[in-house]
């Protein structure tokens, strides 16, 4: 796997009961995935000898980010090295232009979009829609908000192009809310969904997932679900993937970004689905056949633990543990930073409300913003 980040962590944990050797490409030792893999490479994945040399003897090479180089990636595969997803995929979540292009070929529902030249050409987007606020996006290296501008005017919008990079325009979307439709692909063609989330955003942070989406209807889900099983489909994508949408006040589902790896929007699967997204991303790579996405509670809901205050964190589990026996805590190891996701709870049960209640209480407690 390349990427050391929890993902890949994560991911090693879902492979251990099923026996299988994972050699991890990490930028440094102190890495969330490369504190637990027995096997890694310290190395930068922008370097295409260093991939080469962290490829031989793989059957396998798979991500837990997006961030290769798309020509990297076609050297492995010419080099023979099977790589899940592929560059033709995976390149649809490396660059959000190419995205946005292939999904309007296929038909897929989209904000109105196009690539745009400079605040001027931003000013005339504006113009060929409701007017502004508009959204601006570089089209490569952005997460969780990075790389993402709410513009009012002109003026406001020079500051996305200031990074050189191209920079797509969409329209602001009137939504109710976020919506996530995860599904796993394999190279023969399976493919599983697992139930459509609702996801909310603080700050453009995920912050709260509620599985399966409130008040969501039978129809909606299963066109979410659908759509999100032909993108794999039409992509050729082969893991994880998870579709970000917007539920939009006429009734609409749009797609918002696309993410080939495991997401935050699938965390809750760990303890909530028969299989997790986690364990279906290694069984698809591997071409195994996958497992039941079915969910095992009525609700599950996740909430990020990002970085604050902390308390003594020994003293945080045994309040947590204390206060709800059934609550699992995952966290990553990482360096605590403000905003930064350092790790999440799962909670679940048959009351909604008294499972977000029990997952914000733990997850602010293990944070530092509540103390009782």
């Amino acid at each position: 796997m390349v990427g050391g980040g929890q993902l890949a962590r994560m991911t090693h944990e879902a492979g251990i009961p099923l026996g299988i050797r994972f050699k991890l490409l990490s930028d440094t030792p102190q890495d969330s995935a490369a504190q637990v893999v027995s096997d890694v490479v310290i190395g930068d994945y922008r370097d295409l000898d260093t991939l080469r040399e962290f490829a031989r003897g793989c059957d396998v090479i798979t991500f837990d980010h997006e961030h290769v180089p798309t020509e990297h990636l076609r050297a492995l595969e010419a080099d023979g090295i099977p790589v899940r997803p592929g560059p033709d995929a995976l390149v649809h979540a490396q660059d959000k232009g190419v995205m946005r292009a292939k999904l309007s070929r296929i038909g897929a529902p989209c904000p109105r979009h196009r690539l745009v030249a400079d605040p001027a050409d931003v000013t005339a987007f504006a113009a060929e829609g409701d007017g502004f606020p508009v959204i601006l996006k570089t089209v490569r290296g952005g997460y969780d908000g990075k790389g993402v501008w709410f513009v009012r005017s002109e003026a406001e919008a020079a500051e996305p192009f200031k990074a050189g990079v191209p920079v797509l325009a969409e329209e602001k979307v009137d939504f109710v809310r976020e919506l996530a439709a995860n599904i796993v692909r394999s190279p023969h063609g399976q493919a599983v969904a697992y139930p459509v989330v609702e996801s909310r955003q603080v700050d453009g942070v995920c912050d709260t997932v509620i599985a399966p989406a409130p008040d969501l209807s039978e129809e909606l889900s299963g066109q979410a679900q659908e759509l999100a099983l032909r993108i794999a489909r039409e992509l050729g994508v082969v893991g994880h993937l998870a579709v970000e949408l917007f539920e939009t006040r006429d009734g609409r589902i749009l797609v918002n970004e696309l993410a080939m790896r495991p997401h935050n929007s699938g965390h809750w699967s760990q303890d909530g689905a028969v299989t997790s997204q986690f364990a279906n991303h290694v069984r698809a790579v591997l071409d195994l056949p996958l497992g039941d996405p079915r969910p095992r509670a009525r609700w599950t809901v996740m909430c990020n633990v990002l970085g604050g205050d902390y308390p003594d964190m020994y003293a945080a589990y045994l309040h947590c543990m204390a206060r709800d026996p059934q609550l699992k805590i995952h966290m990553y190891g990482k360096d605590v930073k403000p905003g930064r996701k350092v790790g999440h709870v799962n909670t679940y049960g048959d009351d909604l409300a008294d499972a977000l209640e029990r997952a914000r209480h733990a997850a602010g407690y293990l944070r530092g913003t509540i103390v009782e």
